[in-house]
């Protein structure tokens, strides 16, 4: 049986961090009330009006290549999973592939919001496992400062910028992705949404002075719903696959709030030293959170480990996905 495993991962961030005392002077919070509600203490931001979606997963998929020791010709498919693509269209996979000189690839954008990245795994390995492709790439990557108001204290404290990427080749070896448990409501877009700018209400001043072209969030509708439902469906892969608590090695979830993974880990039995973590850092980047996670601890992956990658967004849209490590981190550079 062929199976899609994950043989190189990279990330980026942009060089500009905006941390909790920065916002201090901007809006009325504090770094106390951030970090104890959230987890957060600073984010990256890209502040170069000229560079968008694109130039983060460029980068990441650059060092991609480069890690694995692969020109990007060689990519078949390349998924983008993001909601602030660069433009309405062409797709932001096209803009990426025509940077890198993906010339042999084509692609195409997946919006699942903070699911977006396992979205796009689940898909990618399919092209793998029917054996139709040998390298897919699937790329997670939000500029979420270009679509945060920065006078709404709810909803700036939590976004960053960040884009993270891996690839996928086939392996017969029983490794790489395993399952997934995948779902969608689209009862909760009331919860978490943009108000404008698609075909329902386009661009126009009245959208622009009404400030509808910002993230808009129910917030403790939104947390309900995340905390109950990343902590089912981890559970419930777990119980598919017949997995222990004891059998995880790592849980690489979506990096929202703290306080909605400790309740995903504590629902799958595991302790905190079996938890991935860099919210304090990055902040929630979206569908860039998990791939940044697996470039973060890279070095600390073997072989054979076994990850379950949980997520929720809006839409809603949560899964989790169950991996098995392909190769020894420690071995690959950064």
């Amino acid at each position: 049986m062929i199976r899609a495993a994950i043989t190189s991962i990279a990330g980026f961030v942009p060089e500009n961090i905006l941390s909790n005392h920065d916002l201090e002077k901007m809006i009325d919070t504090t770094d106390e009330w951030i970090t104890s509600r959230t987890g957060i203490r600073e984010r990256h931001i890209e502040n170069d009006p000229d560079k968008a979606t694109s130039d983060m997963a460029v980068e990441a998929v650059k060092l991609l290549c480069k890690k694995r020791g692969i020109s990007p010709e060689e990519i078949d498919l390349l998924i983008c999973g993001t909601v602030t693509g660069d433009l309405i269209f062409p797709s932001t996979s096209n803009l990426i592939c025509a940077k890198i000189g993906a010339k042999n690839a084509w692609g195409f954008d997946l919006g699942a919001a903070c699911s977006g990245f396992l979205y796009g795994l689940s898909t990618g390995s399919q092209f793998i496992e029917t054996g139709k492709y040998k390298k897919v790439v699937v790329v997670g990557a939000d500029m979420m400062s270009r679509i945060v108001d920065y006078t709404d204290r709810t909803t700036c404290v939590i976004f960053g910028d960040g884009a993270g990427a891996v690839l996928l080749e086939p392996t017969e070896e029983n490794l790489g992705v395993m399952d997934f448990v995948l779902h969608a409501d689209g009862k909760g877009a009331t919860h978490l949404h943009m108000k404008a700018g698609g075909s329902l209400r386009p661009p126009s001043h009245d959208t622009i002075d009404k400030k509808m072209h910002y993230v808009y969030q129910e917030g403790q509708a939104v947390f309900k719903h995340a905390v109950y439902n990343m902590a089912e469906v981890s559970a419930r892969i777990m119980e598919k696959n017949h997995i222990k608590a004891e059998d995880v090695k790592w849980l690489v979830a979506h990096q929202a709030n703290k306080r909605i993974i400790d309740a995903t880990s504590s629902r799958m039995g595991i302790g905190p030293e079996k938890v991935m973590m860099n919210i304090e850092r990055y902040g929630n980047t979206t569908s860039g959170t998990i791939p940044l996670l697996l470039w973060d601890y890279e070095k600390q992956l073997r072989k054979g480990d076994n990850l379950i990658l949980s997520a929720f967004g809006g839409g809603f849209t949560w899964g989790a996905i169950y991996v098995k490590w392909a190769y020894d981190g420690s071995k690959t550079g950064k």
